[in-house]
């Protein structure tokens, strides 16, 4: 047969020859798109999860510097050059107390309106001489374009290390410059951060970028190279298309390389953190899904397809993963949200308890004076004794503030005693109906066998009233409140949700609900803050609240509010459960009289507050009492070795001179041991309180006291009928 006889395929077999490789061909192309595509998505997925951590990350980093040059800026107050400069050594101290639990801050530094450093956190004393005009914040300040200021990488003038600055403006009363607060970041608090976060990988890239892309902190890149690094100008250009974040691709890095970069907006700061990946590394990750698809797909189409579907299966479990990492992101946000709002509310009460014992101080020398010219005042002279009066009241309520500040900041001396709440809740119904008044509805309920918990009694019932008062407020037509106990068990997955500063075990729960306005999520975050109120001016200190926080945290428990707007609030207490069994009921005990002979008896009175210690000693001795008097530790020491016939030690606990009162008061009772010792102080000291609780046997009474409470509790201390507080 010719070959023009030859049969020639038929048209079903040419196609079917055509399609045998086409559409292998076709399903591997739609197979690699949908690798491709799950390859990028699961890329930015892992991106995106760095970016929020990050962010969160930088965002409370940034609040701590805030806060740090807030707090310095209320230490210095309004104080001079020449003021700071004569207080050097004593706010070179406490500058650096204020950065000890902030590792990522190197140094706080503060200039003066010369650009010359006054004081400084690291290094005391200071070359007063050094001149930082060159320095960009300095200008930027200096000018009064901005009330803070951040700087780019700098070597330290100081100590001779890269940091950024973080810088806020001083001024005078009058509104002009005068100076700036520094406070000096390391970078390599970042990069530390950045190697955990990405597990040491080495081939992403992370950094701190400012908004004109400055870089601040980069990983891995050493701290030579950081500081050399030029303006990200692809991150500039996204930024300027989309300021809050997003990817986008683009050669960046000294190599020019294309790469996947990932940016975010640090809410409230001028600050953005990024994360740059390879292309190549994101094609290598394609192939090598790809390269199973051909191994097993190339043999035959059904192949394809079923590697297909494992690739849409795999993209499934991959957006799967994708949606528990967010979940995952979500639950540490809202836990650090509690973390970030736990320090918040240490550092505020901090400063708080700080302000409330000077505070005290004053108040003790006002109140005692008061007190002075009423007594010697004549009866017959109203004119002047109402004016005292009400300066007394005045003083008085001053003396509760700082109190309630004291309770939020944890730094009241407890004295903690097994209680049963029930009966403590039985036994404030008459005092709790007479302050609210009868358009308000109690109710109470009682959980049958009840756990014991120790706690101040006194204490507890002021935040219970505390709680009704507010339920009252918010109730202003009526209502009803209700006060609910029962035994609750707090588990490890609620203490890590609520800050970590909560231990996981048996609780008892005391509820107070009113069916009053109720309060809005804002409202909720801030109702613990001192001063914080939605009342009307004059209508409350906004202390209420800040005192009930308090004292739950110093005694060990928990305080959690929910409410929602027109539904009512509920505040729930949580006070840890009582080990052991329940005690036995005390008798009481008779309260000692301030009556006594007290001609016979000599007190040393230890004070470093001159005024102070002269108000006491000149009240003491109108009393009656042989009164010796000493400014500190040494001191009191010599007149006590001079006077064998001091019969009570009357000292202060925080006292300058080496020796604090407690250590005074041990070193007296060593020489002494039937010496009679009570205490005084504005706030809790370490010395004399741990945990919140008084020390065994330690007689004491908190500034500011009355001269008749004095009186009675230095003749208690005598008669041996003292209490553990006044």
């Amino acid at each position: 047969m010719s070959a023009a006889a030859t049969p020639r395929p038929s048209r079903t077999l040419r196609l079917l020859v055509v399609a045998s490789v086409a559409l292998p061909l076709l399903v591997l192309a739609g197979s690699g798109l949908v690798a491709f595509r799950t390859v990028v998505e699961s890329t930015k997925g892992d991106m995106l999860r760095d970016m929020l951590v990050a962010e969160s990350e930088a965002s409370a980093a940034f609040a701590v510097y805030q806060l740090i040059a807030g707090q310095v800026a209320s230490i210095l107050g309004n104080a001079s050059a020449e003021a700071i400069e004569r207080q050097e050594q004593s706010l070179h101290a406490r500058l650096a107390q204020a950065i000890e639990k902030a590792p990522q801050v190197q140094a706080v530094l503060v200039l003066d309106s010369a650009a010359h450093p006054l004081v400084s956190s690291r290094t005391y004393p200071i070359n007063h001489r050094l001149d930082f005009a060159d320095r960009q914040f300095f200008q930027a300040l200096r000018s009064g374009r901005e009330a803070t200021y951040l700087g780019t990488i700098v070597i330290g003038r100081l100590d001779g290390q890269p940091h950024f600055i973080f810088a806020r403006r001083r001024e005078t009363t009058a509104g002009r410059f005068d100076g700036v607060i520094a406070v000096a970041v390391s970078p390599d608090y970042f990069r530390a951060f950045y190697d955990k976060l990405l597990l040491g990988n080495r081939a992403i890239t992370a950094g701190l970028f400012r908004e004109d892309g400055a870089v601040l902190a980069r990983y891995p890149a050493p701290a030579a190279e950081e500081r050399a690094a030029p303006p990200h100008d692809l991150l500039m250009a996204a930024i300027a298309d989309n300021p809050q974040g997003g990817f986008f691709r683009g050669r960046a890095g000294p190599d020019g390389r294309e790469q996947l970069i990932a940016y975010r907006k640090v809410p409230s700061y001028p600050v953005y953190v990024a994360e740059e990946r390879s292309w190549a590394s994101v094609l290598a990750a394609w192939r090598r899904l790809m390269s199973t698809h051909l191994i097993f797909g190339i043999p035959a189409t059904l192949g394809l397809l079923m590697l297909s579907l494992l690739a849409f299966r795999r993209s499934q479990r991959e957006q799967a993963a994708l949606a528990k990492a967010r979940e995952a992101i979500r639950q540490r946000e809202e836990a650090e949200d509690a973390l970030r709002q736990s320090q918040k509310m240490e550092a505020v009460g901090q400063l708080s308890g700080g302000i409330a014992h000077d505070f005290n101080n004053l108040l003790g020398v006002i109140i005692w004076n008061l007190e002075m010219l009423q007594r010697r005042l004549r009866d017959d002279d109203p004119r002047l004794r109402r004016p005292i009066e009400m300066a007394m009241k005045g003083a008085a309520r001053a003396a509760t503030l700082t109190q309630r500040l004291l309770a939020f900041s944890r730094r009241q001396p407890l004295e903690p005693k097994p209680v049963n709440p029930n009966r403590l809740v039985a036994g404030m119904s008459d005092l709790l109906r007479s302050t609210l008044g009868e358009r308000i509805a109690i109710e109470t309920v009682l959980a049958g066998g009840l756990w014991w918990v120790a706690v101040d009694t006194s204490e507890l019932e002021a935040a219970l009233l505390n709680l009704a008062v507010n339920a009252r407020d918010a109730m202003p037509g009526g209502g009803k409140l209700t006060i609910e106990t029962e035994n609750a068990h707090l588990d490890e997955a609620y203490a890590a949700t609520n800050g970590g500063e909560i231990v996981a075990g048996q609780y008892v729960l005391i509820a107070v609900s009113d069916t009053g306005v109720g309060m809005s999520k804002e409202i909720i975050a801030k109702a613990f803050e001192p001063f914080f109120t939605t009342k009307e001016v004059g209508q409350g200190t906004g202390l209420g609240l800040s005192q009930v926080y308090g004292f739950v945290k110093q005694s060990g428990g928990h305080v959690k509010i929910y409410s929602e707007p027109g539904q009512g609030t509920t505040v729930k207490l949580y006070l840890p459960r009582l080990a052991g069994e329940a005690p036995a009921a005390e008798p009481p005990t008779r309260a000692a009289s301030a009556s006594g002979d007290a001609a016979r008896e000599t007190i040393l009175v230890v004070e470093d507050d001159e005024d102070l210690r002269a108000s006491t000693v000149e009240a003491l001795v109108e009393v009656g009492y042989r009164v010796l008097e000493a400014a500190d530790g040494p001191a009191a020491l010599r007149v006590l070795d001079a006077a064998p016939e001091i019969d009570l030690l009357f000292t202060d606990v925080g006292l300058p001179g080496g020796l604090n009162g407690r250590q005074l008061a041990d070193e007296a009772l060593r020489r002494r041991p039937q010496l009679k010792v009570l205490f005084t102080t504005g706030y809790a000291r370490n010395a004399i309180v741990h945990q919140g609780r008084l020390d065994p046997g330690v007689e004491l009474i908190v500034k500011p006291f009355t001269y008749a409470g004095l009186a009675a509790r230095i003749r208690s201390v005598l008669e041996g009928k003292g209490a553990a507080r006044s």
